[in-house]
C-alpha cells in the first residue's frame, strides 16, 4: 500500500487549517513559507538550491515571491492545493517508488511541524504499516541525519528491535515509537517523545549536535 498519497492529502489539510501565517518548527518559517518550499521542490529546477550552493540564493528568493504571493487565504489556499494536486507529470517525483522514497518521511515530519508547534497537540496514531514503512526509512538514512553526532547513536523501537546508527567510544539509546526517532533525527527532538539511556555526559553532548533529514 503507498501511504505517500495519503500523507500528502494529510499535510495539505493540517496547512489549511492552520492558515497561512501560523508557525511551524522549521525556524523562519511561517505555513506559506513550507508550503512554498513543498511546491517549488516538485514544481521548479530551483529545488537542486538544496544542494547546490549556486543556486541557493535564487531558489530562496523564489520561495519568499511564492511565501509573499500566500499571505492572503485566498493565495494560501491556491498554493495549497498546487501542493495536493502532485508533481507534474514529468517529474521525477511522479514515479512511485521515488515518490515513496523521497516523501514518505519528508510529508510525515513536516505535516507534525505545522501540529507541533502550537501550544496543545497529541501524538497522532499511525497505521502499524505506515509506522514499519517509516522505520525502515529512518534506518536507511539514520547514518547521514546523524552525521554531526560524537556519541554513538542506538535506535529502540517499543517492541525492543534495535539498530545502531553509529559506533563510539561512549553512546545513546533512543528509545520511541518510530515516527518520534523520525522526528528527533531530524531535529525535532524537541518535541519529539523519546528517551535517553547513556550517562548524562554523552546525553549533553547528543543534544548539541545538528541533526537533519
Amino acid at each position: 500500500m503507498r501511504f505517500v498519497p495519503a500523507s500528502r492529502q494529510v499535510l495539505a489539510e493540517v496547512l489549511l487549517a492552520a492558515g497561512p501565517t501560523a508557525a511551524t518548527l522549521c525556524a523562519g518559517w511561517e505555513t506559506r513559507h513550507l508550503a512554498a518550499h513543498l511546491v517549488l521542490r516538485e514544481h521548479s529546477p530551483l529545488a537542486a538550491g538544496i544542494l547546490v550552493r549556486q543556486l541557493a540564493q535564487r531558489m530562496e528568493r523564489e520561495l519568499e515571491n511564492l511565501a509573499a504571493e500566500a499571505l492572503t487565504p485566498a493565495g494560501f489556499a491556491t498554493l495549497v492545493r498546487r501542493f495536493e494536486a502532485g508533481p507534474g507529470r514529468f517529474s521525477p517525483l511522479a514515479i512511485p517508488p521515488l515518490d515513496q522514497a523521497t516523501n514518505l518521511m519528508e510529508y510525515f515530519i513536516h505535516t507534525e511541524d505545522v501540529r507541533r508547534a502550537s501550544d496543545r497537540w497529541v501524538p497522532r496514531a499511525l497505521d502499524a504499516r505506515y509506522s514499519e514503512l517509516l522505520w525502515r526509512n529512518l534506518i536507511g538514512r539514520a547514518a547521514l541525519m546523524y552525521r554531526g553526532s560524537d556519541v554513538g547513536i542506538i535506535l529502540v523501537r517499543p517492541d525492543g528491535i534495535r539498530h545502531v546508527v553509529r559506533k563510539a567510544g561512549t553512546s545513546v539509546a533512543i528509545s520511541g515509537a518510530p515516527s518520534e526517532l523520525v522526528l528527533h533525527a531530524s531535529g525535532r527532538g524537541a518535541q519529539a517523545l523519546v528517551t535517553f539511556e547513556g550517562s548524562p555526559e554523552a546525553i549533553a553532548l547528543l543534544a548539541t549536535a545538528h541533526l537533519s533529514l
